[in-house]
């Protein structure tokens, strides 16, 4: 099996700490060299301790749970013989408590896929393809949230 590794990073850039009014703004690495900011969502912790153009984790789950799927879609998609051009997905994250307390319980996805090419799915073959997707990412496997997806239709 593979092992995937990030760095995540913080410095208390001399604040006080105690009086819980420090950044939540940190790094995170990934091996291929990026260096994202990240942060503690505004909606979490208020401004200015969070980072408000940071990506949060909540954020981050939902660009993850929404990569994985286009990424099994588009395999899906080419080795049945249609070409998409473009792929966007504006997903969406809600967070709601879950015994008292906050929990990502739905992820939705609206991905607007434009194929090229003369072989267009129907519909049902474009449904069966996204559950598809949805049975393969290992990502939403990985995960108790409700991975829910809406396609947009052109």
């Amino acid at each position: 099996m593979s092992n995937y590794q990030a760095v995540v990073e913080w410095d208390r850039n001399g604040a006080k700490f105690t009086d819980n009014r420090y950044s939540r703004g940190h790094r995170w690495r990934f091996d291929g060299g990026v260096d994202v900011p990240a942060s503690a969502s505004p909606h979490v912790v208020p401004l200015p301790m969070s980072v408000q153009a940071a990506v949060d984790p909540e954020e981050a789950l939902v660009a993850s749970l929404s990569s994985c799927h286009m990424l099994f879609y588009l395999s899906i998609a080419a080795r049945r013989g249609f070409v998409i051009d473009q792929y966007r997905d504006e997903a969406v994250g809600q967070m709601t408590k879950v015994d008292g307390k906050l929990a990502m319980t739905v992820v939705t996805l609206r991905p607007d896929v434009h194929y090229g090419g003369d072989a267009r799915p129907t519909r049902e073959q474009e449904d069966a393809m996204h559950h598809e997707a949805h049975d393969e990412c290992f990502i939403a496997r990985s995960v108790k949230t409700d991975v829910r997806c809406e396609p947009v239709r052109q």
